[in-house]
């Protein structure tokens, strides 16, 4: 046997090596992953055969009957009309997966006539609705389900006295209700579309709902944040009902803390509505937690004055007013010297629960000012100065004689026990507040049980 050429040799072993595809090539790849091979030579028997093929499939189809097929040289080309778009795609990709296929060529057009695609359209139209009234008493079944167990959630959120048992809250107890028949409303639901085997409506509907839910969200998230901070606000309080408050410069006693707004009686007497939000998120001054508060105000004596003599004066008077407390004692400091005069400034502490805040700072006031002008000190008027410069000479006239100034009658000073005797507390404001808090019932959640910050 003679021997075998290199050249052989080397053709035998890059035969073996597209075989196992592992050959010198970086561009060989498996067999299994390249694409078939067109044949070289025509058969008119196989394009035959491809052709009864795929006429016999469209037979079998309802939309693609009147497809007509031709093949040569192994090219498909359909062509015909359809009544949907759909069947246009389905019609090329029967074709495709045919053995021998080169290419089809897709020319199928959709029919538009109104008969040809009203017929299939009622027809399917009326197999729905038949479907649909075999399938009544089983949706019959699933609805009562799912009516029976939203119906027990909304019984078990109807017990009150359950949930307040559980949360002695109001607000808390409310809001674990609701979400009690909420969740039963939807494992009804979830129970339901179940025995009807609808599981991918489901799906769905969920998906959907948390979409809109997202979108509801950015759309009520102030009404949110208020739910929120009532409920919070029920949980730790900062006042309790009738506490004479000031929140965002809203002055007034509390009449009632609602789920969705605090309530406040102005000192006029009339209600104020703060939404929870702003209450929560607000700064609050409470003169009610503390009886005890303490007033200032400013008095001005003449320059030459001795102020520490003064501020002995005025505190002696204030110190002598029953309401003004002895501890902490009052005070006095010496606010401002100015070109004219010395500004006092003095502090005293008294018992609201016991005095008005307003009166008591009036009469000290009084107190102070008239018991300076006893002891001598003035109270002076702001003095300017005028200076021109450059002004031309005038000539001087003796001065005219001034008429007599009238003689002041000297007034008569009112003991300070008749003064005192004005001194009590406002109760005006607060009894309308206790009587409207008498005739209202629920929605409050103040609570004296309840810690307050």
């Amino acid at each position: 046997m003679p021997p075998r050429s290199g050249a052989a040799d080397r053709c035998g072993a890059a035969s073996g090596d597209a075989r196992s595809g592992t050959g010198n090539d970086p561009r060989a790849r498996p067999a299994e992953t390249q694409s078939a091979a067109i044949a070289a030579e025509t058969d008119i028997r196989s394009d035959e055969n491809i052709r009864n093929r795929i006429r016999s499939i469209f037979l079998e189809i309802e939309g693609l009957r009147k497809v007509e097929v031709r093949v040569s040289a192994g090219v498909v080309t359909l062509t015909g009309p359809v009544s949907t778009p759909e069947d246009v795609a389905t019609a090329a990709a029967i074709a495709e997966r045919v053995a021998g296929v080169v290419t089809v060529q897709n020319e199928v057009e959709r029919d538009l006539n109104i008969d040809r695609n009203l017929t299939p359209a009622l027809g399917k139209f009326g197999d729905d609705l038949r479907g649909l009234a075999r399938g009544l008493p089983l949706i019959g079944v699933a609805l009562a389900i799912a009516l029976i167990i939203g119906a027990f959630g909304y019984l078990l959120a109807s017990l009150g006295g359950l949930w307040r048992r559980i949360a002695p809250n109001p607000f808390l107890a409310e809001l674990l209700a609701t979400l009690t028949r909420f969740l039963f409303v939807v494992l009804g639901i979830l129970v339901g579309l179940q025995v009807l085997g609808a599981t991918a409506l489901l799906g769905a509907v969920l998906g959907g709902a948390g979409v809109i839910g997202i979108a509801i969200g950015f759309g009520i998230r102030d009404t949110v944040d208020n739910y929120v901070s009532s409920l919070m606000l029920s949980l730790r309080q900062p006042f309790r009902a009738n506490d004479h408050v000031v929140i965002e410069g809203n002055e007034g006693r509390v009449v009632r803390l609602t789920s969705r707004a605090t309530i406040l009686m102005t000192l006029d007497g009339n209600h104020l509505r703060i939404p929870n939000s702003t209450v929560f998120k607000a700064v609050i001054l409470n003169y009610t937690r503390n009886p005890e508060r303490r007033f200032d105000f400013d008095l001005g004596i003449d320059g030459a004055d001795d102020p520490v003599d003064g501020m002995a004066v005025g505190l002696k008077a204030i110190r002598k007013l029953a309401f003004v407390l002895d501890a902490p004692p009052a005070t006095a400091v010496i606010r401002d010297v100015g070109d004219s005069n010395i500004v006092l400034r003095f502090f005293g502490w008294l018992d609201q629960s016991r005095t008005d805040f307003l009166k008591g700072r009036s009469l000290a006031l009084d107190a102070a000012k008239r018991a300076l002008e006893s002891a001598g000190f003035a109270l002076p008027e702001p003095i300017y100065r005028l200076r021109f410069d450059g002004a031309p000479s005038w000539p001087t006239h003796a001065p005219a004689t001034e008429p007599e100034k009238a003689q002041k009658k000297p007034r008569v000073l009112r003991p300070v026990e008749l003064i005192e005797d004005d001194s009590s507390p406002d109760t005006h404001v607060a009894k309308l507040v206790e009587d409207e808090r008498a005739e209202t019932f629920g929605d409050d959640l103040l609570d004296r049980r309840r810690p307050i910050e």
